[in-house]
């Protein structure tokens, strides 16, 4: 039973990135990161993500799977950890054969360890 905890929780945690694998690529053209704000709501409740983002609600996610280029990988972050839209838009990523990863923290650890973040334009 040991053996399936430990099992579990690796794959569990093979799930989620860092901030600090994020945050070294945020100014890098050729960074090998997307991060998607997968948040579901317009850009007056959200106003501020993480910098550099790219918004695709969750909700619309699958409908822009085409938009998004398969040589990158994907960090998509909601507004904490303990939501599902994070885990949501993962599967759909990862079944689609899409290289992602959640933010581990998600937004509000991102913006308790203060980094960048900038303003969300209005839709």
């Amino acid at each position: 039973m040991e053996n399936e905890k430990i099992d579990f929780l690796k794959t569990y945690l093979s799930l989620y990135i860092g901030h600090q694998e994020i945050v070294e690529h945020l100014d890098d053209p050729d960074s090998p990161y997307v991060v998607l704000d997968i948040r579901n709501a317009p850009a007056a409740i959200k106003k501020d993500q993480i910098k550099g983002a790219r918004a695709i609600a969750a909700k619309d996610l699958t409908a822009q799977l085409a938009t998004l280029p398969k040589d990158k990988t994907y960090v998509v972050y909601d507004w904490t950890a303990g939501t599902t839209l994070g885990k949501t838009a993962l599967l759909i990523l990862l079944s689609n054969g899409y290289q992602a990863f959640e933010l581990a923290s998600a937004l509000e650890g991102w913006k308790g360890m203060h980094l960048p973040i900038e303003p969300v334009a209005a839709d």
